[in-house]
């Protein structure tokens, strides 16, 4: 599938539904329904497109919607400092600043907890605050003279 750029002043709503409606599986299904639960978590989100796919934001961004053959990934830009006592996430789960949820053809998400995950990373992008980071696994020490 060929990545959409922005044509002209087109909205990104209307490059966002032409995805959805180019992947015409379950894949659109289930951006669609996506889209839907960040809309009803966030009614003042905002729909953006860069990257070639959408993007959600809220004094910062929220996260970014990728389709794959085999998935559609959410990757949130801040989900490593976001609570996540359900596991929403399930990828990405080493990286230092990032979360991801991958969702594959029959998987069900939690619309409760997903929800949740959106109005926590609404709350940390609108504190100001910086994504906390993991530190180095090993720490750096001076070398030996």
């Amino acid at each position: 599938m060929k990545k959409m750029e922005p044509a002209g002043d087109q909205p990104a709503s209307e490059l966002i539904d032409k995805r959805i409606a180019d992947l015409g599986d379950w894949r659109g299904k289930t951006l669609a329904r996506m889209r839907k639960l960040i809309k009803e978590a966030d009614p003042d989100v905002v729909e953006e497109w860069k990257w070639g796919g959408p993007v959600w934001s809220h004094d910062g961004i929220i996260c970014t919607g990728e389709s794959y053959k085999d998935k559609i990934k959410l990757t949130f830009a801040k989900g490593a400092s976001l609570k996540d006592p359900t596991e929403v996430f399930n990828s990405s789960l080493e990286g230092n600043a990032r979360r991801a949820l991958d969702i594959f053809e029959g998987d069900e998400v939690d619309a409760t907890a997903f929800k949740a995950i959106i109005r926590g990373a609404v709350a940390l992008n609108s504190s100001g605050a910086k994504a906390k980071t993991k530190p180095n696994a090993k720490p750096k020490t001076k070398a030996a003279k």
